[in-house]
């Protein structure tokens, strides 16, 4: 009697390892795609804050592109009465290909 795995067996064996590495690979590339669009809300979010920053101190509409290494990222900004006296509302609107955020921010007329 010959000692060994007949075909079968093997073959099993063989879809049985098959299948769980298609089922790695497509985890990996999901948990990657998500780790590359962490990336860019993080950039959006950061570029948003430091433009709204930065409309704090001069309030004005506009629209653009960031410097480099950020270039692929637009901006628009709007400036707008807000229904408090006094006050003004300044709107931020950062996006990046499908990825866009939007931030809001009240703050006092400069006199």
């Amino acid at each position: 009697m010959q000692k060994g795995f007949t075909l079968l067996e093997i073959m099993i064996s063989l879809a049985i390892v098959g299948g769980l590495l298609l089922t790695l690979i497509s985890s990996l590339n999901y948990h990657l795609g998500v780790a590359g669009r962490q990336i860019v809300v993080t950039n959006i979010t950061s570029l948003a804050k430091e433009k709204i920053y930065e409309m704090e101190k001069n309030p004005s509409s506009g629209r653009g592109n960031f410097p480099e290494p950020y270039s692929r990222f637009h901006y628009e900004t709007k400036v707008m009465n807000s229904s408090f006296p006094g006050m003004l509302e300044i709107w931020v609107t950062v996006s990046e290909g499908k990825e866009i955020l939007k931030l809001s921010e009240i703050i006092r007329k400069s006199s």
